[in-house]
């Protein structure tokens, strides 16, 4: 008589009974279960070929249908860690696309730091009214702009020590501070305004008063374009006192481009 398969086929049938359910219970099978038995069932179905009439042909059958549940089994092994290693692989290349995201990110803010830091104009100055000696400074007839020599820094040349004047050449938000020391006379008479072309912005004065060792400053944050200038004016018939220790002084520099 014909057998109807080896006994590896007979085992793998239990197993698919046992995957449906033990002794009758009723089973909720997974989709990784349902995996399972359809390879199972695969297995069986290669198991149950037709072997033909010949008792050595039956024999050579039993053999072959052994070696192909073998192979189904190694195959259904091989496809599950390929499986595994699929996930793996989708995962590196998230964690890639997300890395090369970053990457570009980055990319751009540095891009964006050297044009801050390149590209930006630096413009600064500072200077104190006589470049050497002492005295008075006036009165003169009219007001006239104070010409600070003694140049500490003028970063981007924007001030001229023989006009007095700082011409901006970007537009953009400026600081600008200065200071006034009074004449030396009994009675003082000094006011020194800060001036933006000809508009008088902020002042310093000293015109009252028995002392004559007095002196004060100001400053202001101005908004400017390219052409404006900027100078420290000596009001008519005003005076200012400065020596060696530079009482006088006129700083500015830019804040940031507009």
């Amino acid at each position: 008589m014909l057998e109807t398969g080896p006994p590896v086929c007979t085992h793998m049938q239990e197993n698919l009974q046992t995957s449906r359910g033990f002794r009758g219970e009723k089973q909720t099978i997974t989709s990784r279960e349902m995996k399972t038995i359809a390879v199972l069932i695969l297995a069986s179905g290669l198991c149950l070929c037709e072997p033909g009439n010949d008792e050595n042909n039956d024999r050579a059958f039993q053999r072959s249908s052994s070696t192909s549940c073998c192979d189904v089994c190694s195959l259904t092994s091989i496809g599950e860690k390929m499986g595994v290693l699929g996930e793996k692989v989708a995962s590196m290349a998230e964690r890639i696309t997300l890395l090369e995201t970053k990457l570009g990110d980055t990319e751009r803010e540095v891009l964006e730091l050297r044009s801050i830091t390149g590209g930006t104009p630096r413009v600064a100055f500072s200077a104190a009214l006589l470049d050497s000696g002492s005295g008075n400074t006036g009165p003169f007839s009219v007001a006239t702009p104070l010409k600070y020599k003694k140049v500490f820094s003028n970063t981007g040349n924007n001030y001229n020590p023989s006009t007095g004047t700082f011409t901006a050449t970007v537009s953009g938000m400026y600081f600008f501070r200065f200071s006034m020391f009074n004449n030396l006379a009994q009675t003082p008479n000094s006011v020194v305004s800060l001036m933006k072309n000809d508009e008088r912005l902020t002042s310093v004065w000293d015109v009252s008063g028995s002392d004559s060792n007095d002196m004060g400053s100001n400053a202001a944050v101005i908004p400017l374009v390219a052409g404006d200038a900027v100078y420290v004016e000596l009001m008519a018939s005003r005076l200012v006192y400065d020596d060696g220790m530079n009482y006088n002084t006129f700083s500015g520099f830019l804040l940031f481009t507009m």
